[in-house]
């Protein structure tokens, strides 16, 4: 017998992770599958019948819980026994009289702290399309955001929960802590189902699956929570960060910014054009963010895995690079994900583009600790950042971020297993990270003129796209 006490089902965007954890917070074992959406579909069944078979790995572990995670930009609804409706993948677009249609409708970002974001990225234009293509499968349907969509496949026992509902959907109320009117208007708040705290027990595992899997029948499974948000749960194990001003900088296929703010703020002087938003917590606490897709950017400037900027035998010699680059004036311009980020609008490539390997890899770098300090400003973060995630190990880019913020004490922890963690904590908000926080040193080099020419050329590039319009 084994010491599995909890596992954790973390669904993202790119990945799927199953990680099996014991009582005093030590991550056993870990199982990954990388995520298939196809035509424009997120691939729920394929990833449900890995997760169900990747489960009996741990049969006759002690698990006493299960805790799901998802990315925040999916929404599920099941009929009876089974999916009422395909789900969309967020980045799937809707056709243009339809987003239009629907962005008519929409609550002032005022209220839902929900800036109009691209293809299905607002939850409530997801729900507008499956409204006109899904029909009758769609208004009998019982609704619930991803996270909870796995803890329903594990128990049967259908919930709703704030952090993905409070998660830039248009569909939630930071401030009053209720549906949207449009929410209640278009008749969607009355279809999802019942809320549920993130750390509540929805329900055991179906007898079923117990049999199937090898998993004791008394297995809880909570409601689960928002994947960033799990991550800002698993930060505030720290004591630098747990009562103090300070930001989380989230990094993956998204770079999510969410500042625990220890003044008292204008959530609606968010810049709502530039990729600014309002999450809620665990806890129901409004949190002020911003964000871009930093992983897909860098992973399209250098065009091979991603890896390439974070492993670490690469690291010296993705170092050693940036004075080459910094030299050439070599840089990206934003933005390479239309419509998101700080920069929205911004037509995005290289200006003296590197012809070496390592000269590209750093300058992707440097690109995305640019675009992060934007971000960070607009949410006014200060005196303390930790960056986790995979590209906390990217030493160029926390480092650079280190050496634009001076005046900002910038910390990486453990950049795999954040996510799973925080959701552990939802079970022991007494577990303590393993480890400390590590300081990041700046890069030995002045930022400032390369920070001002690339600052300069962005200007000018929104000017002539305004002279132009």
């Amino acid at each position: 017998m084994g010491d599995g006490f909890a596992i954790v089902l973390d669904v993202g965007k790119t990945l799927s992770k199953l990680s099996l954890w014991s009582r005093e917070g030590q991550m056993l074992d870990r199982i990954t599958r990388p995520n298939a959406p196809s035509q424009g579909l997120l691939d729920t069944a394929g990833t449900a019948e890995w997760a169900i078979a990747s489960l009996k790995r741990w049969a006759g572990q002690p698990v006493e819980y299960i805790v799901p995670v998802s990315h925040g930009a999916a929404v599920a609804g099941v009929r009876a026994d089974a999916l009422g409706f395909r789900l969309p993948d967020y980045e799937a677009e809707l056709a243009p009289h339809d987003l239009a249609a629907y962005r008519q409708q929409r609550d002032p970002f005022t209220l839902t702290g929900s800036p109009a974001l691209p293809a299905g990225l607002n939850l409530g234009a997801q729900l507008h399309g499956l409204e006109l293509r899904a029909g009758d499968s769609f208004s009998r349907s019982a609704l619930m955001p991803y996270a909870q969509y796995w803890a329903w496949l594990l128990t049967g026992v259908a919930r709703s929960e704030v952090t993905s509902l409070g998660c830039h959907s248009d569909l939630w109320c930071p401030a009053t802590s209720d549906f949207s009117p449009m929410a209640r208007r278009r008749g969607w708040a009355a279809q999802f189902a019942p809320l549920a705290k993130a750390g509540d027990v929805v329900g055991r595992l179906k007898p079923e699956l117990a049999h199937e899997t090898g998993l004791p029948a008394t297995t809880k499974v909570l409601a689960g929570l928002h994947d960033s948000n799990a991550a800002l749960l698993a930060a505030r194990g720290f004591p630098e960060i747990a009562d103090s001003e300070a930001t989380v900088l989230s990094t993956g296929t998204w770079f999510i910014a969410m500042r625990l703010a220890k003044e008292t703020l204008d959530l609606t002087s968010l810049p709502e054009a530039r990729d600014c938003l309002v999450n809620v917590d665990a806890f129901g606490q409004p949190v002020p963010s911003a964000r871009f897709m930093g992983g897909r950017e860098i992973e399209s400037l250098i065009e091979i895995d991603t890896r390439r900027v974070d492993i670490k035998p690469d690291q010296p010699h993705l170092l050693a690079a940036v004075e080459g680059v910094l030299a050439a004036q070599a840089m990206v311009l934003p933005t390479l994900a239309p419509g998101n980020g700080p920069f929205p609008h911004g037509a995005g490539g290289w200006v003296n583009h590197p012809v070496d390997w390592y000269a590209r890899r750093a300058g992707a770098c440097l690109y995305a600790a640019l675009v992060a300090d934007v971000s960070l400003d607009l949410i006014g973060s200060k005196d303390c950042l930790l960056v986790e995630g995979r590209f906390a190990e990217a030493e160029v880019f926390v480092r650079a971020l280190a050496a634009l913020r001076p005046h900002t004490r910038v910390y990486t922890a453990n950049a795999h297993n954040d996510v799973s963690f925080g959701a552990l904590r939802l079970i022991d908000p007494a577990l303590a990270p393993d480890g400390e926080l590590q300081r990041v040193d700046p890069l030995p080099h002045d930022l400032a003129p390369y920070k001002a020419a690339w600052h300069a050329r962005v200007a000018a590039q929104q000017n002539n796209r305004e002279g132009t319009a």
